[in-house]
């Protein structure tokens, strides 16, 4: 058999396509790294990785190799967690991206709660409105809002049936009026978001099998969830956002909600992983207390 380390240098290798990175990760010395590749494929009988010069690259065996070898140290991580929560409690690192409105507003209190049940469990949290790269940055786990544009993600559920919904102040309101059809809407300031650097300006709605699309416009555009929802809280336009991270400002009256017979673009909100071996107990623990939280918030 294989040693573990073996194998987790050759994980490491071929995510990173370096056998530098893979040594710094593991305390070890480049040569040290190539040695353990060359020892594993050696036992196996064939080649895992192809080198060059300037480049490290899978074969197509070593392909194949990579996806029981993540299932095998998976599985095996598991076990040791499984054990250390039957006789320590859960442990580990949890790191964590999230999109920033919620992250900070609604998230943190939650972390906050999970953590005083999981003592032993340390929090690393990366707070943005991109997309993070699973594979390359330092994030386990990711939440994100609408339908995963990479197939191979691993998606848990957290609020499938979540939506999209137009909202505005009061005083933006008494000021301009209230829309009462998503046409009206164009005749309106709208704070607009920008994802993949334009502006989110066509906002979709739906009333049973009716379905209306209206082209807004507005002064104010960021790339930030968190600055739209305060720009709509400050009166400067009507926002179209998840409604996660408007609750809080609904149930105050902060902020009040627009268009309530009609229903805005579905958002299921998901907690993503990169590979299915990654779904540890600490990540299946997070999923259901979130779920739990989005369900009372929600409610």
């Amino acid at each position: 058999m294989s040693s573990i380390l073996d194998l987790d240098i050759f994980v490491r290798t071929a995510d990173s396509g370096s056998f530098s990175a893979a040594a710094r990760a593991l305390e070890l010395t480049p040569a040290a790294a190539s040695i353990a590749i060359k020892r594993l494929e050696t036992r196996l009988g064939v080649r895992l990785l192809v080198r060059s010069t300037r480049s490290l690259r899978l074969t197509d065996e070593g392909r194949r190799y990579l996806d029981s070898v993540r299932l095998a140290l998976g599985a095996l991580a598991e076990g040791e967690q499984a054990l250390q929560a039957h006789t320590l409690g859960l442990s580990g690192t949890l790191q964590l991206a999230a999109p920033s409105d919620f992250g900070r507003n609604v998230l943190l209190p939650w972390l906050d709660e999970f953590k005083q049940q999981h003592p032993h469990i340390q929090l690393r949290l990366l707070l943005n409105d991109r997309n993070a790269d699973l594979f390359r940055e330092p994030v386990d786990i990711a939440l994100r809002y609408g339908v995963p544009v990479d197939s191979s993600l691993v998606a848990l559920p957290i609020a499938p049936q979540h939506r999209r919904m137009v909202c505005a102040s009061p005083a933006y309101l008494a000021q301009h009026g209230t829309p009462q059809s998503p046409t009206e809407l164009a005749d309106h300031r709208a704070v607009l978001y920008l994802r993949n650097e334009r502006a989110y300006d066509l906002w979709r709605f739906s009333r049973g099998s009716e379905v209306q699309e209206v082209r807004v416009s507005g002064d104010y555009v960021c790339d930030d969830g968190e600055v739209a929802r305060r720009w709509a809280l400050a009166g400067h336009g009507i926002v179209y956002k998840a409604q996660l991270d408007v609750q809080a400002d609904l149930d105050a009256g902060r902020l009040l909600p627009l268009l309530t017979d009609w229903q805005g673009e579905s958002a299921p909100f998901n907690l993503l992983c990169p590979h299915r071996a990654q779904v540890s107990e600490r990540v299946k623990l997070l999923q259901a207390f979130l779920q739990q939280r989005c369900v009372a918030l929600l409610a």
